[in-house]
């Protein structure tokens, strides 16, 4: 992988997939920001991560928090080479129940942001990048009361291809990455009925979604471009009949 002294930034990086994602990108010998709004789980994990990586408080939702973060990240490891958009809320709620501030506030938080973090990272690309936004297999598939997370799902798809068409000429690629089921802690406890849903015949973990990233950021493999790959396990092709 061609990702030693890149600079990287992970929103929502504190916690589950983006912690694992900036975990994988330390090892490969990158820079990374973290951009999350917890600070005590964000200090702790550039404590863990050490010199090559910096915490920045960032809400998301807030474009001058996305301006000052890709200040900082410039002030502090001059260049910006990849953008991870993995910040996100998953809330269900009755469609009855689900108030426009609600839904409002889960669209600024998965999917506005992507739009305000690719373009505002772009500009500082001056020599080619990469863009992955993690989007969700919901993007294609739903259960009840799931309006608003799906909405911004398929939203990043589409938003990833509008973006790879406009940012081409700056030689960015832009692509998405839908993972289904990803256990993040207490992965000892899932049931054998759990792991059976995937014709992988296990659930997932962050670290399957980093190297998807490790890969899609690769420059050597950016005849990738403007695609979404699912990373699920073989869940959402595998047909389940309940007994």
């Amino acid at each position: 992988m061609n990702l030693q002294n890149k600079t990287v930034i992970i929103t929502g990086a504190a916690n589950g997939i983006g912690k694992g994602i900036a975990t994988a990108y330390i090892n490969a010998g990158a820079h990374v920001v973290l951009a999350d709004m917890d600070e005590k789980a964000g200090h702790a994990l550039q404590q863990e991560l050490g010199v090559k990586s910096l915490f920045v408080n960032t809400d998301v939702r807030k474009e001058e928090d996305i301006r000052h973060m890709m200040t900082k990240t410039m002030e502090h490891f001059h260049q910006i080479d990849i953008l991870i958009n993995n910040a996100g809320v998953s809330r269900f709620t009755p469609l009855h129940d689900l108030t426009v501030e609600a839904w409002d506030d889960v669209i600024n938080t998965n999917l506005r942001s992507v739009f305000i973090a690719s373009k505002e990272a772009s500009k500082y690309m001056k020599n080619g990048g990469s863009i992955v936004n993690i989007a969700s297999t919901r993007a294609s598939m739903s259960e009840p009361n799931s309006e608003a997370y799906a909405a911004t799902k398929g939203g990043i798809v589409a938003l990833t291809h509008a973006l790879a068409a406009s940012l081409s000429e700056r030689d960015i690629t832009v692509n998405s990455i839908s993972p289904g089921w990803i256990q993040n802690e207490n992965y000892e406890e899932l049931r054998e009925k759990d792991h059976a849903q995937h014709l992988s015949n296990r659930v997932g973990r962050p670290s399957d979604i980093a190297r998807a990233c490790l890969y899609l950021t690769d420059s050597e493999n950016n005849f990738v471009n403007g695609e979404n790959i699912t990373v699920d396990g073989g869940m959402t092709r595998k047909m389940i009949y309940e007994g």
